[in-house]
């Protein structure tokens, strides 16, 4: 049995913040504002796998009124997040992730993040897509307000 997920996420940049993005942490004078780290990546990540998985979304298994998740490293939810898909009988075949930022450049960054989520999927680094780009200067993204994050998985049984 061969599954698809999506997944979608939103945060909004501010000051006095460290950027946290695909597990890494990003030299920017911005970071993202969340109950977490605010990875928008991963967390869009977690939504396409447990939506694959038929397992709801982050907020259900991770909501912002827990104080057990309050500054939590995205990481470790996304490991979360593989136990328990694996725990329904899947495994991840590959994702894709699109990144949306007017600034930093998300480019030079992309390897070490494939490098670290492979790690946290137990996947091979050329099964983790991430791409980036910008909003031609639109919308809150385009005026440097917050960053989105779009993610596909493929799961399998």
């Amino acid at each position: 049995m061969i599954r698809i997920g999506q997944g979608y996420d939103v945060h909004r940049l501010v000051e006095d913040r460290e950027l946290w993005l695909g597990g890494i942490r990003i030299p920017y004078e911005k970071g993202l504002l969340g109950h977490s780290d605010a990875d928008v990546l991963i967390h869009a990540l977690c939504d396409a796998l447990l939506g694959a998985a038929a397992l709801r979304d982050i907020g259900y298994h991770f909501p912002d009124t827990d104080p057990r998740y309050k500054g939590i490293d995205s990481k470790l939810l996304l490991a979360e997040t593989v136990r328990l898909i694996t725990e329904c009988g899947f495994r991840i075949n590959n994702v894709d992730v699109t990144v949306m930022a007017q600034q930093p450049k998300i480019n030079p960054h992309i390897p070490d993040m494939c490098n670290v989520l492979s790690g946290i999927m137990g996947i091979p680094q050329d099964c983790v897509s991430i791409k980036a780009t910008t909003t031609e200067k639109l919308g809150f993204v385009g005026r440097g307000e917050g960053m989105a994050a779009l993610a596909v998985a493929l799961i399998e049984k």
